[in-house]
């Protein structure tokens, strides 16, 4: 019964919030709670909530004091010369701008933190995509992929817990695992040229300089002025075709703008108010080189905050909420010694830090119920119970495979914690060693990036202004396929 209940908790919430039946975080609170009663254990739903926020409380304290530091750094200026390279190596293609995408979220996500990578990635790219009107959960999409293959680090997080749970050297199962890995890598960058292809044929090729199009509407003429970026152009609400604002005629409305977008990005503006084009002028802004927040004189000293930071993160000197806490507060200081201007910059902020952290609390209700029930445990033990007795010499395979939508409705933790020792014996038993099994269990990673589960994907979401459930729609078969790759090529390479 707790098996049912489940699985069809996790249905309808993927369902309500692709449909956008509900809020997500309306999602992550009601839906539990009433199952948590159709359990019979509705007395007990406080100590689950609590026992889910106390286990998240960290997280979502570093998710706070991580998005004010990089916010400041943001402001202070020191992406822009990122930002600068990546506009002249895109020159406002759309398929490099999806490559670079990717190409720019692989190499941040060396430092093994998701929040931290979509935090740095969407303010670098999110400019180019809003100007150029491309689709964001193409965005968003890449740049989960691609942590997702590169968050099997040793210092990412899986690869330590299969090691600490079968009690293995993380450096005996993740140096095998590279030439897989990197065949998942080069996958991701494969597909994010073809959605780059996509891109470019729906919206063309454009140069930085200054270009006046002609373009029919209905049987009218309108003119379309293209402005390079950093010229102060205006937010890209034209028809998509480059980086200025559309010159209607007097007296027009503009209002057949969104005609213009089909797929994904047609579904990302529908119903868009203009409240948020209002927000996205001001994001846009952030990137003004004349604008009064920036640091130049305190370029270096900011650049090796950040180095120090990610650093001392990596060799986990300190809580990474600890090393977030500090880190915001003396680049606060220093940047902005006076009280107003501090003040302003965590006003600034306040929105993205509101939404992330209410996201990861609220995520605290339905993984505390899931966990607290005990329907993570009958859903595993189901799964494991029903493999079958063939396959039993296989069950690397059958690792890699289940850890595709186990490590999406669950936790990290709730699966290399309590299923995949049951796996590995299991293995065992048929002749199987532990390490194939704890290799093969990283094959999911791609898609778990993306999970409900997952605090840093609400980060991504968030800064991109992409409801989660679009990103979710687009997201699913590219990270499933990408997953099945990276188990392919390790059968292939004799690794799983």
């Amino acid at each position: 019964m707790l098996t049912i209940l489940g699985f069809a908790m996790i249905a309808i919430f993927l369902v309500l919030i692709m449909l956008k039946k509900m809020s997500p975080i309306a999602a992550l609170v009601l839906i539990p709670a009433l199952f948590c009663v159709f359990v019979g254990k509705g007395a007990q739903l406080g100590d689950y909530v609590l026992d889910g926020v106390t286990s998240l409380a960290p997280t979502a304290a570093m998710l706070m004091f991580a998005i004010v530091y990089f916010g400041v750094m943001i402001d202070v200026g020191l992406f822009d010369p990122i930002v600068r390279a990546i506009l002249k190596f895109c020159k406002a293609d759309p398929l490099r701008i999806v490559v670079g995408t990717a190409v720019l979220a692989a190499i941040v996500s060396l430092d093994g933190d998701g929040s931290t990578t979509f935090m740095i990635t969407v303010s670098a790219m999110y400019p180019l995509y809003k100007r150029l009107k491309m689709s964001l959960v193409v965005m968003t999409g890449v740049a989960a992929m691609a942590n997702g293959v590169m968050n099997t680090l040793p210092w990412g997080g899986p690869t330590a817990r299969a090691a600490t749970a079968l009690k293995l050297d993380a450096s005996d199962i993740f140096i095998p695992m590279i030439p897989a890995l990197a065949v998942g890598l080069l996958g991701v960058f494969a597909l994010s040229y073809v959605l780059g292809r996509r891109e470019r044929k729906r919206l063309g090729v454009l140069t930085l300089d200054e270009v006046l199009v002609e373009e029919k509407e209905t049987g009218s003429t309108s003119e379309t002025v293209l402005v390079g970026a950093g010229t102060g152009g205006g937010s890209g609400s034209g028809t998509g075709t480059g980086f200025g604002k559309k010159a209607v005629p007097t007296g027009g409305s503009g209002s057949g703008t969104d005609a213009d977008i089909d797929g994904a990005a047609a579904e990302e503006h529908a119903g868009a108010e203009e409240s948020e084009e209002s927000e996205d002028d001001e994001r846009l802004a952030g990137l003004d080189p004349n604008r009064t927040t920036l640091r130049p004189r305190l370029y270096w000293f900011n650049a090796l905050l950040t180095v120090t930071l990610l650093t001392a993160m990596i060799m986990e000197l300190l809580p990474i909420p600890v090393l977030f806490l500090l880190g915001a507060a003396l680049a606060l200081t220093v940047n902005f010694p006076h009280m107003p201007d501090q003040k302003a910059r965590l006003g600034a902020h306040a929105e993205n830090v509101l939404n992330v952290a209410g996201m990861v609390f609220a995520a605290a209700v339905f993984t505390g119920v899931l966990t607290g029930t005990g329907m993570v445990d009958s859903m595993a033990n189901w799964l494991v119970d029903n493999i079958p007795d063939g396959m039993g010499p296989h069950m690397a395979f059958v690792t890699g495979v289940l850890s595709i939508p186990l490590t999406y409705f669950m936790s990290n933790d709730g699966f290399y914690f309590g299923v995949l020792p049951v796996l590995a014996e299991a293995g065992q038993a048929h002749g199987v060693s532990s390490l194939e099994i704890a290799r093969a269990s990283l094959v999911g990673q791609p898609l778990h990036m993306s999970s409900p589960l997952v605090p840093a994907v609400y980060v991504l979401v968030g800064m991109a202004k992409v409801e989660f459930g679009d990103h979710t729609r687009f997201v699913v078969k590219w990270a499933a396929l990408t997953s099945l790759v990276i188990l392919a090529a390790g059968m292939l390479f004799g690794i799983i």
